[in-house]
């Protein structure tokens, strides 16, 4: 079981005013070592290899490789190392990129220090935190069923329902209803902005 009294963190973000207010909210909390600071996803994973590292809090813009992309590196890499993101952006799209990159939660940069230091505590506990708001943005996306998930799939590649009716051995009727029924639960009503979104999915993957 994780030792709560000592949580090895690396801070990764490419603004460095923004690394040393957190560094500042973090070290108040005696439980907690920022023991690394990165500014780009080589070094963040750099000092992942190099150091004793038990949680990473990175935003998703950084130079080279986005924060998504290198969530889903630490988990290949360091399976044992939980990762937090912080970030500006609120939309759920971005929050199921990084449960499928293998975050562990998703807190908004205008959080209080309060809310980070909980969804850190959260996360070592083996727990998932995702900030006030967001979580009514998630449950319509994670209530979809196995069957509209491998439909939605299909609609990234530009599929059209005969298509995926096809590929699936359906008919054309039952995958009209799917798709209309994924559009409701996610509060989608355009075609495009559906597309948009189940592309965003693919590209986490």
């Amino acid at each position: 079981m994780f030792n709560s009294a000592n949580v090895n963190i690396l801070l990764v973000d490419d603004h460095p005013l923004v690394r040393d207010g957190l560094r500042a909210c973090l070290e108040a909390v005696p439980h907690f070592n920022v023991i690394a600071e990165a500014d780009s996803a080589d070094q963040a994973l750099y000092c992942a290899a190099s150091k004793n590292i038990d949680l990473v809090l990175m935003d998703i813009n950084l130079n080279g490789m986005n924060g998504i992309d290198l969530s889903a590196c630490f988990k290949k890499l360091h399976p044992e190392m939980a990762v937090l993101i912080l970030s500006m952006h609120d939309k759920a799209e971005y929050v199921v990129q990084t449960i499928q990159s293998g975050a562990r939660g998703y807190v908004l940069k205008d959080a209080s220090s309060t809310d980070i230091i909980n969804a850190i505590d959260t996360v070592m506990a083996g727990g998932l935190y995702y900030s006030e708001g967001l979580s009514k943005q998630l449950m319509p996306v994670m209530q979809l069923t196995p069957r509209e998930k491998e439909i939605l799939q299909r609609i990234a590649t530009g599929k059209s329902n005969k298509h995926i009716a096809r590929d699936l051995n359906l008919s054309f009727r039952t995958v009209e209803t799917h798709r209309l029924n994924i559009k409701r639960k996610l509060g989608i009503e355009g075609q495009a902005d559906l597309i948009r979104f189940a592309l965003a999915q693919t590209v986490a993957r």
